[in-house]
């Protein structure tokens, strides 16, 4: 049977079926990021989401591994001061990742310990149960969120005889100093590719924000450039990556870039433990 006619999610596989995959090759991708305000225009599930499809697609043409449900868990800090007058705040103020003070629904953020914990315990299953190679396809930028899986990688690669990978989910060439965009023209234009997957034509809704003519500025929406975060950004706090010019075909091309750069970092993986 062909790969892409076989079923690879996990939770819908039988115990045989699981058993004779691993057998054939004990690789499995486990997708993980948080419900994270994206401002008005896209759903909250833009990270896990995009998580998600990667690990689908990256499965599908390797011809091998399973993808776990997806971990709808990560965690954010306080902004530091420096960043917070990047972003176009007082020094002084408080803002948790994204949820600025015009957000208009809290993030699910959960404390570093907390999200550790979680993810270790999904990954734990997963040695116990005799898989080699674990993929972690990151759809979250944060770095302690980052920090917090590279941590758990090298500690079970280190103490258990599975090797644990990850990469975010975000091709290089569109990074700012490490830092990605938040809901600028690259997530915007993933989503709207990601929503015709999902049969739909209404997930990303651009009447909740201004019409182009109108500049968007960092603390509007929740709606920041790479640069935004950087120690560099816009001098006017205007994003300039606007994600109303995003559109579907841009999203498709960065999905597909994920998708060679999991290929490669799976391959890789696969070689060091003697499976490839």
């Amino acid at each position: 049977m062909n790969k892409n006619d076989q079923e690879i999610r996990f939770e819908l596989l039988r115990p045989g079926q699981l058993i004779q995959e691993r057998e054939r090759c004990p690789l499995i991708f486990i997708p993980v990021a948080p419900l994270e305000y994206h401002g008005p225009h896209l759903p909250i599930g833009m990270d896990p989401i995009n998580a998600t499809f990667c690990a689908l697609e990256t499965c599908r043409k390797m011809g091998k591994g399973v993808v776990y449900p997806t971990i709808h868990c990560g965690t954010e800090r306080e902004r530091p001061a420096w960043m917070l007058e990047s972003l176009g705040f007082k020094a002084t103020d408080w803002v948790v990742g994204m949820d600025f003070p015009t957000a208009l629904w809290k993030s699910h953020y959960s404390k570093e310990h907390i999200f550790g914990l979680i993810l270790s315990n999904e990954i734990q299953f997963l040695v116990d149960h005799d898989y080699k190679v674990i993929v972690i396809v990151n759809g979250h930028g944060a770095v302690n969120h980052q920090e917090t899986i590279d941590r758990l990688a090298k500690d079970f690669s280190h103490t258990t005889e599975t090797l644990v990978v990850w990469n975010l989910t975000i091709p290089k060439d569109i990074l700012k100093d490490g830092l990605a965009g938040h809901a600028d023209i690259y997530e915007t234009s993933m989503m709207l590719y990601y929503q015709k997957l999902f049969g739909s034509n209404s997930i990303v809704d651009f009447s909740t924000i201004p019409d182009k003519k109108v500049p968007i500025h960092y603390p509007d929406f929740s709606i920041v450039d790479g640069a935004g975060f950087s120690k560099e950004p816009d001098p006017e706090k205007i994003v300039r990556t606007d994600p109303r010019d995003a559109n579907e075909v841009l999203g498709k091309e960065i999905h597909e870039k994920i998708v060679v750069n999991f290929i490669q970092l799976t391959e890789e993986a696969l070689k060091k433990k003697g499976l490839l």
